[in-house]
């Protein structure tokens, strides 16, 4: 037999599993393994091939004990997020509810454009036995079942369904996880029959693979379009967003600012792309933004974008820039370069800012414009500092995030998602390092807290050994998800998480609130409940988890705790009450197109629909 055509009998699950063991990813000129390892939660539909292939490969590829797939899928995300998209996890799922939970962390990574294996079980092919345990039957579609729901929340899907379809589908699903501009998920559908069946294999399949992620140079006319326009700016901005860390590019991106004197601004993806004490950061744009930045997007005249999909945080639903304003981006995706009429830079953002420096020679913006933009940044350090500060008004987010921020080492990193803490902690955080934020908003998902934490620092563990990851959750985040503190305490992966409790759904009461609405089903004590409103006892809750757990009264105690979480081996909580009311930072906001209604009775709720009609004046109609 020729060496070319050496064979090697394998089941379809174990050749998956043979394959991901041998790829590899150049980081900085080491070679790591590309899969990180996986996530599992076994069940009928794949414990026993699946599972039989994995455990002959757990020293390569370790695999995690779920608590719930869609916590697994979180972690994967964050994975992923804190490895700047370089490696990834996989997750399994047995067919039925099992792969169902993974809809919702499906939807999160491709929100935010985050590589993530999923391997799930299926149906039988041969339908011999159907209709069998947990399968969703269509009576005139017999091929198709619930996995084909994920077709609407992946970038590649494939059913197997005969064994050597993997020697094309593996290296395509390969290659879309590390396609900067069509980073996602992807999915495989595995029928419990099609994984035991085997196929001879070319052994070549399996030789360890070395990839590379691809930097695409942008094009010299789009780089010559784009210095052309910058150089006639008078008033000239950058949003840096998540691309920018993703790219490697923050080096780029701030050499690129000094050399022109030009603003930067931070998208919440972006955030930690500058350090807090930059003279040229002028803080977050958007919805949850700064007062600073919001200030000086609405005057620019010009505006480079570089690394973001312009999210209507970002964008304040297109009211945050003049409607004059013109907008370059600096994208890998063309679909993103090119929203709003942008003057699109398809390319990668490292080689695009070096590109577009060279293009622009001397040319600085205004020194009255950056002196503008550094006052209004000087101004908004102030607001923050009083809205940090202890003791200003009943227990806040906002003084929490302060205790934490003056307390945590520089290379800690901050997990949030989803509720007011987004908000807060994008308004009120001062960055001590670069990529050490991560404020899960694009898809703005409760339940992403914790298990997002876990993820994290498994993530960091492999790196940073000592630095700690540190979660913000509120009192109804946890309450849907937080069965991952078991997991930590489990895995040794320490977290420190900060339970602020504010007795329900704060943030959405105020949203119904200023809308005119009354509050309703969103705080504990406006619900439909049989008994009086009372707190949970979550410190009682996270020991039973074997979590260090404690409850603190005020920021002075919080503080206290926080150091001795910090120095406890373990996963430490801290539990503190926030008002639902009083607490808010007030100042920074962009106007947020809601729907509200257009008919009523109710007075405040007409006056409120007028109030928000108001703002659109100033929204961009797609030109």
């Amino acid at each position: 037999m020729s060496a070319g055509s050496e064979t090697v009998r394998l089941t379809t699950a174990q050749a998956v599993i043979r394959y991901l063991a041998n790829q590899y990813i150049d980081i900085d000129g080491s070679e790591k393994r590309l899969c990180g390892g996986g996530f599992a939660i076994f069940g009928h539909g794949n414990v026993t091939c699946l599972g039989e292939a994995l455990y002959d490969h757990r020293d390569e590829l370790p695999v995690y004990r779920g608590q719930n797939e869609q916590s697994m899928g979180f972690a994967a995300a964050a994975y992923a997020k804190q490895k700047l998209r370089r490696r990834f996890m996989f997750c399994t799922a047995s067919a039925g509810p099992g792969t169902a939970n993974l809809l919702t962390s499906a939807a999160l990574a491709h929100a935010n454009r985050l590589p993530m294996l999923m391997l799930c079980g299926d149906t039988f092919l041969t339908r011999l036995p159907d209709p069998v345990l947990q399968q969703l039957e269509h009576f005139g579609n017999p091929s198709l079942g619930l996995n084909d729901a994920f077709k609407a929340v992946c970038r590649y899907w494939d059913r197997i369904t005969h064994p050597a379809q993997i020697i094309q589908s593996l290296p395509a699903a390969i290659a879309t996880i590390l396609d900067p501009a069509d980073c996602g998920p992807a999915f495989f559908a595995l029928p419990q029959d099609v994984q035991g069946w085997t196929y001879d294999y070319p052994v070549e399949f399996f030789e360890r693979t070395l990839h590379r992620i691809r930097r695409q140079a942008p094009d010299a006319n789009e780089i010559a379009d784009a210095a052309a326009l910058l150089k006639s700016a008078k008033r000239p901005v950058i949003i840096a967003g998540g691309g920018v860390q993703y790219s490697r590019a923050v080096a780029e991106l701030t050499a690129f600012a000094e050399a022109h004197a030009i603003p930067v601004v931070e998208t919440i993806a972006g955030r930690a792309n500058m350090l807090a004490a930059h003279p040229l950061n002028i803080g977050p744009i958007g919805v949850t933004g700064s007062s600073s930045a919001n200030a000086i997007a609405e005057r620019a005249d010009v505006i480079l974008a570089v690394g973001t999909r312009l999210q209507d945080f970002t964008t304040g639903s297109w009211t945050a820039f003049d409607k004059s304003a013109r907008l370059i981006s600096i994208n890998a995706a063309r679909h993103d370069a090119g929203k709003h009429r942008s003057l699109p830079v398809v390319g990668d953002a490292k080689r695009a800012l070096t590109a577009l420096d060279a293009a622009l020679a001397e040319y600085k913006a205004p020194g009255t414009w950056t002196d503008t933009a550094k006052a209004e940044r000087h101004a908004w350090d102030a607001y923050v500092a009083d809205n940090v500060r202890p003791g200003n008004r009943p227990n806040s987010y906002a003084q929490a995030i302060g205790v934490v921020n003056d307390l945590c080492d520089k290379r800690d990193r901050i997990v949030t998602a989803a509720g007011g803490l987004p908000a807060e902690i994008t308004a009120n955080w001062r960055t001590l390092d670069i990529g050490t934020v991560d404020v899960e908003f694009g898809f703005s998902c409760m339940g992403y807290e914790i298990a997002g934490g876990w993820g994290a620092r498994i993530a960091q563990s492999e790196t940073e050994p000592e630095a700690d990851t540190i979660v913000f959750v509120g009192d109804g985040a946890y309450l849907l998800m937080n069965s991952d503190i078991y997991s930590s305490v489990l895995t040794a992966k320490k977290l420190i998480i900060l339970v602020l409790d504010n007795g329900g759904f704060a943030v959405i009461d105020k949203l119904q609130n200023n809308t005119g609405n009354t509050s309703f089903n969103n705080l504990i004590a406006d619900c439909n409940i049989a008994v009086e409103p009372f707190a949970v006892d979550f410190e009682a809750h996270a020991r039973a988890m074997g979590a260090e757990a404690e409850t603190v009264a005020n920021p002075a105690e919080l503080a206290e705790a926080f150091e001795r979480a910090k120095a406890a081996a373990r996963t430490s909580v801290i539990v503190m009450q926030v008002d639902p009311h009083d607490g808010w930072t007030a100042e920074g906001h962009a106007w947020w197109e809601v729907g509200t209604p257009h008919v009523t009775d109710n007075e405040r709720v007409r006056a409120a629909h007028v109030e928000q009609e108001a703002g659109r004046a100033r929204q961009r109609r797609g030109v």
